[in-house]
């Protein structure tokens, strides 16, 4: 939709994006949200399309993910062969509630800043242990842990004029094993429950639930759980107010679900 409260459009300065912030402002990058609802509050459109960044690149041993790097382009990226995890890259793209139209525009890390439970790049990036670096208005930079980014349903831990600059995952991590469990209410809807284990080459497991929480959590394992470990772990890190509720599913439906995935997910990490 047309936003017709928009003044202007701001090519900003490459090195300092930030520095001419004012009230009223957005970072646009592939706009698919900016664009998607009545946002009467927003002057300017801070144009990132413009800055000649890599959208994804290999770095060190593993992956940087820049703002402008679209869906499309997330999902025609080659892994590593060596990269057990690298197809989970791919699976995330193919969860979005999404046709390939929007994958042409959509930023990954737009979906991340939208802030949804039911976000498949939160999913991915928290799944990963991703890292996400972050450019303040005054120049500051600051690293967060992907797990700690999202802190309620479209809410972060961005600061006014806060800029997600760019994703990076280790090789590490994209070296591991994983299962992964969705449940739609329709065969292309959006996630109502999200899960993805992973388990390391030293033997630590790693699962985490998105999508039927308001945020995603991290529930892990030094060693490969019983299935009684599982459920006392979930137990202890999910309260039941945590589960989300909206109109693709109910807080009880999702943590019925969770458990069940959660299961799965050991057991077949378990026979790998």
């Amino acid at each position: 939709m047309d936003q017709n409260t928009i003044e202007e459009l701001v090519v900003p300065n490459p090195a300092a994006p930030g520095e001419n912030w004012q009230e009223g402002d957005a970072w646009l990058a592939g706009g698919t949200f900016l664009h998607s609802l009545p946002l009467p509050h927003l002057r300017r459109f801070i144009d990132l399309s413009q800055m000649e960044w890599p959208t994804i690149q290999l770095i060190d041993d593993g992956l940087e993910i820049g703002p402008t790097c679209t869906v499309k382009q997330l999902l025609d990226f080659q892994p590593l062969p060596q990269w057990p995890a690298g197809a989970l890259l791919h699976d995330c793209v193919r969860a979005f509630l999404a046709g390939f139209k929007v994958w042409n525009s959509a930023t990954v890390l737009g979906n991340i800043c939208t802030s949804i439970p039911a976000g498949p790049m939160t999913t991915m990036a928290c799944a990963l242990e991703a890292s996400y670096t972050l450019w303040a208005t005054d120049g500051s930079v600051r690293v967060v842990p992907a797990i700690d980014f999202v802190t309620g349903n479209n809410q972060n831990i961005l600061a006014p004029g806060e800029l997600l600059r760019k994703v990076n995952i280790s090789g590490r991590a994209l070296n591991q094993r994983y299962a992964m469990r969705r449940f739609t209410l329709t065969q292309a809807g959006r996630s109502s429950i999200f899960l993805v284990g992973t388990r390391d080459p030293a033997g630590e497991v790693l699962i985490t639930v998105s999508a039927a929480t308001s945020f995603p959590v991290h529930v892990r394992f030094a060693e490969l759980p019983s299935a009684q470990q599982v459920i006392a772990e979930l137990d202890a890190r999910i309260q039941d107010e945590l589960y989300f509720d909206d109109p693709n599913g109910r807080p009880d439906h999702r943590k019925h679900m969770t458990y069940i995935f959660a299961e799965q997910i050991r057991a077949e990490l378990a026979a790998a």
